[in-house]
């Protein structure tokens, strides 16, 4: 019987040709500073306008918490609120589009932009390693939002949790120094009799009066009618207490918190993000990010 058994050739690899290219133009060919250099140039880009996205949320949420502050203070109709109006014209002259206009006027009087009632709700959340979070919201549906919330702190590796004990909470009222030259201590008698607890000027010379959360609007009536003062803001904010402050440093658990807030920056319905965080092993700019997306 045959052998079915059949020899295989052995496989061998043709001889390569002689290379016409010498070795120095072939590390050039292997390189691709092309291809590289246009990566770089367009994670340049994406990085920029990222950047720029942030600035222009950031000014059209200045923006809009001023119309919001003075549709409060002083009626929704800008025809008889002259700072209210000045607030909407400055407001439009940043491009803030109609329909934020509109919903900060509106939330001034406590509605959403369609009329609809809106509930107040603060949500608590600690981040690692030892950061504690506090979120003022106005919602048409609070379920939906703290649905939301704990979603995006999960998301950074946080937890919702009891966070109120790390801060106290008061009232502050920033006026505008302008051109009255009026300094703290010309309104400090009128002030304490309004219900201020203390007073101080800020970086650019503004007077800032701090009361408590139920003496805001009788310091802004009071103080600010009598001397014509220009009213900047006027809040009940979360101050971190300093013995409380925990530091942040360069990891991944900064880049989570970062990103953190910028979410709650885009989400509409964040009135504000207030927390303990302080600067530890980071950058300026690492900080200023984080600085630009909390209110202090």
């Amino acid at each position: 019987m045959a052998s079915l058994a059949r020899t295989l050739a052995p496989l061998t690899r043709p001889a390569a040709k002689p290379s016409s290219i010498c070795a120095q133009c072939r590390r050039a060919f292997v390189s691709s500073p092309t291809v590289q250099s246009g990566h770089n140039k367009w994670s340049k880009i994406r990085h920029d306008k990222a950047a720029n996205d942030l600035k222009k949320n950031a000014t059209r949420t200045i923006f809009a918490k001023n119309i919001t502050l003075y549709s409060k203070l002083f009626g929704s109709n800008p025809n008889n609120n002259p700072q209210l109006a000045a607030a909407i014209s400055a407001a439009k002259k940043a491009n803030v589009p109609k329909d934020k206009i509109e919903s900060a006027i509106a939330r001034g009087q406590g509605k959403s932009s369609e009329g609809t009632a809106l509930d107040s709700l603060t949500f608590e959340a600690m981040m690692p390693p030892s950061i504690a979070l506090i979120v003022d919201i106005e919602s048409e549906s609070k379920l939906r939002a703290l649905q939301d919330l704990n979603q995006m702190v999960k998301k950074a590796k946080g937890s919702a949790g009891s966070s109120k004990f790390f801060f106290s909470r008061l009232g502050r009222v920033v006026f505008e120094k302008g051109e009255s030259g009026l300094d703290v201590d010309q309104i400090m008698d009128d002030a304490i009799e309004a219900g201020a607890e203390d007073l101080e000027n800020d970086a650019d010379g503004n007077i800032v009066v701090w009361t408590q959360p139920t003496g805001t609007m009788q310091v802004c009536n009071a103080v600010g009618s009598k001397f014509g003062l220009k009213i900047l803001s006027s809040d009940i904010i979360w101050t971190a207490n300093e013995d409380t402050k925990a530091k942040l440093d360069a990891s991944q658990e900064l880049i989570n918190f970062t990103e953190l807030l910028e979410a709650l920056r885009e989400y509409p319905e964040i009135q504000a993000v207030y927390s303990n965080v302080s600067k530890g092993d980071m950058t300026d700019e690492e900080w200023a990010r984080i600085e630009d997306n909390l209110d202090t």
